[in-house]
């Protein structure tokens, strides 16, 4: 009885074993021989060239991401700044014969705007997942909900309507202050060998190019891709029952939502109304006059990531937060230091007759102003009386007055020291200019001079200076910034253009609180504000901004010509910065019309008036609302 069992197992055991040698020899033919014409019959050709192991290449999933993961920027108000999901037509690389019915693709075809033929040729040239796009060529096509409805009840295999995550909404122009993403491998093989060589990255990722997309990029990026995986064989055919699927990372607290200052709504009005007007290069900033939010940034020419035309790469420059010379708006700075360092008195009188008398400098008005004030000569912006003040003072005294107003160092809000779920400094506005008053000036953070250097300053760098010619250079930010830390009482604020981030689930990660600016040992005294903001309403009331007297808020400011050059050119920047309504400030402003033509009307003077009554119907709006 035992040797009957015995020889039973040992039969079984044969006959196994039998089968294997028939599969390893099988394996061995699919993987070292030709293959036959007959496998060839039910392969492709791809698959015919590399045996066994390119056919379980080939019968895989082909992947299609529908939604990066990238975190999105909101405005002030909540509403979406980046990042809308519509429907849109994918396709996947299957054998024309097992597509479906004829009269079916030519529908599709028509749904499509195109003709049964190009629909099939293009279908025959796929050979990864794609989406359908529009006629520019750029996005994926907007399909409306009865077209949707109508290609998934045609019931053709190797297409799907599924959701496209589009990381600018609708009618979104791209903006310097948000920025822009690009493929970057080398840097993110650099920056990030970690994260790439386990996969959480990869290489082919969009990463942010500029703006906040890039100061924040560690934290918009994400935890992962949202995909859809589609089967097929190794004859291109779908494998029914496991054709389509979803794979996501599935945590609930990504992507991350950051809220910025911006109202997108006034936002997108200064935008239209700067091309409107014609603004080519230059640069409107708005600033929330009670703690120096950014509501507004709008930079020209416009940044088109992906299109960069010029030869310079203009597009790329956020011009508000480019430095330049700022012309006679500095003029509020230097009279801020000659009433600070104690070297003229508000009831001072000056006299002009349109020359200076030494190192070629004159007035820009004709036979001069004749007999003024202080408050005068802001407002009629003479030359001779800013000149005359800046040569009583010491070029340390000037310096830090600037530095104690925010010029010749960068403005934005940052952070020195990791906090939060940052493990790194922190600056928002990675791409700000400081600025200068003199040219031995120091680089990076700061444009303020030695010592040394201050000592070498000699009386016409003095007056030359004080009028914003020379080697002064600011940004409009760091203009518009300056209006807030007058209107503040010589509190100088950080300007802020993000006030949290959030979870996907709503929960708060980070709070960027208003905050002054730090490592300023001084600021101006009250008197010294007030005295320079009476004289900007004297600008407008009766001085060289009166064409803008009218308007739906009473304005005041201070206009500036600088000149320049480019490429041997004589050029202009034409400024105006200042405040509204002058009752109760709402907004400081700063525009910046870069590179005019000398001569030409002052557009930077109408821009303000314009960009004031915009804020001021938007505020009104804003009121009705709440």
């Amino acid at each position: 009885m035992a040797g009957r069992l015995a020889r039973r197992v040992w039969a079984a055991s044969l006959v196994v074993v039998c089968i294997m040698i028939v599969f390893i020899v099988r394996l061995a033919w699919l993987q070292l021989l030709p293959w036959s014409s007959h496998a060839a019959v039910h392969t492709s050709a791809a698959a015919n060239r590399g045996g066994w192991q390119r056919l379980s290449v080939i019968q895989r999933q082909r992947n299609l991401v529908l939604d990066s993961g990238r975190g999105d920027f909101l405005d002030r108000y909540g509403q979406a700044i980046t990042g809308e999901t519509y429907s849109a037509a994918a396709f996947f690389p299957v054998r024309p014969d097992v597509r479906g019915d004829k009269d079916a693709i030519a529908k599709l075809a028509a749904l499509l705007n195109v003709s049964r033929e190009q629909l099939n040729q293009y279908w025959d040239e796929v050979r990864e997942p794609v989406f359908w796009l529009n006629r520019g060529g750029k996005l994926p096509m907007r399909l409306n909900k009865e077209q949707a409805d109508e290609i998934e009840r045609l019931g053709l295999n190797g297409v799907s309507v599924l959701p496209y995550r589009n990381r600018y909404v609708s009618g979104f122009e791209a903006k310097h202050a948000i920025g822009f993403t690009s493929q970057h491998p080398e840097w993110l093989a650099a920056n990030h060998p970690k994260e790439v060589a386990s996969g959480k990255r990869r290489l082919s990722e969009q990463v942010g190019g500029s703006g906040l997309e890039k100061s924040l990029d560690k934290l918009l990026h994400g935890i992962g891709a949202t995909s859809v995986s589609y089967f097929i064989d190794g004859r291109n055919a779908p494998v029914h029952g496991l054709d389509l699927r979803i794979t996501q990372p599935g945590n609930h607290y990504y992507p991350l939502k950051v809220q910025t200052t911006i109202d997108l709504k006034l936002q997108n009005e200064l935008e239209a109304y700067a091309d409107k007007q014609g603004l080519k290069e230059g640069a409107i900033v708005v600033l929330d006059a009670n703690n120096a939010d950014v509501v507004a940034m709008v930079s020209r020419p416009k940044l088109k990531p992906g299109q960069f035309e010029s030869s310079d790469g203009s597009e790329w420059t956020n011009h508000a937060l480019t430095a330049v010379a700022p012309g006679s708006i500095f003029k509020l700075v230097t009279a801020a230091a000659a009433l600070e360092a104690g070297v003229v008195n508000k009831k001072e009188k000056f006299h002009c007759n349109g020359e200076y008398g030494k190192y070629g400098l004159s007035c820009w008005k004709d036979g001069g102003h004749g007999t003024l004030t202080l408050q005068e000569g802001l407002a009629q912006s003479c030359n001779i009386v800013f000149a005359t003040i800046a040569e009583r003072m010491r070029a340390a005294e000037l310096q830090h007055t600037a530095a104690s107003l925010g010029i010749g160092r960068k403005a934005g809000w940052h952070r020195d020291k990791p906090f939060g779920p940052f493990h790194k400094p922190l600056r928002l506005l990675e791409e700000e200019e400081p600025g200068q008053l003199f040219a031995s000036s120091g680089e990076g953070a700061t444009g303020i001079a030695s010592q040394q250097a201050l000592a070498a300053v000699d009386g016409g760098v003095m007056a030359q200076s004080g009028i914003g010619q020379r080697d002064v250079s600011m940004s409009p930010l760091q203009a518009a910034n300056l209006i807030v830390t007058l209107l503040n009482e010589g509190r100088l604020m950080e300007p802020r253009l993000v006030s949290e981030i959030r979870y996907a689930d709503g929960q708060r990660m980070v709070k960027l609180p208003v905050q002054r600016a730090r490592g300023i040992r001084a600021r101006i005294h009250a008197g010294t504000a007030h005295a320079l903001l009476r004289g900007m309403r004297a600008v407008v009331d009766h001085g060289t901004g009166r064409s803008i007297r009218l308007g739906v808020w009473t304005v005041a400011g201070k206009s500036g010509t600088a000149q320049t050059e480019r490429a041997g050119i004589a050029l202009n920047h034409q400024w105006f910065a200042g405040y509204g309504p002058v009752k109760s400030p709402r907004y400081a402003v700063s525009v910046l019309a870069a590179n005019r033509t000398p001569g030409s009307p002052h557009q930077a003077t109408k821009l303000f008036r314009g960009v004031m009554d915009i804020a001021a119907r938007n505020e009104s709006t804003h009121a009705a609302r709440r």
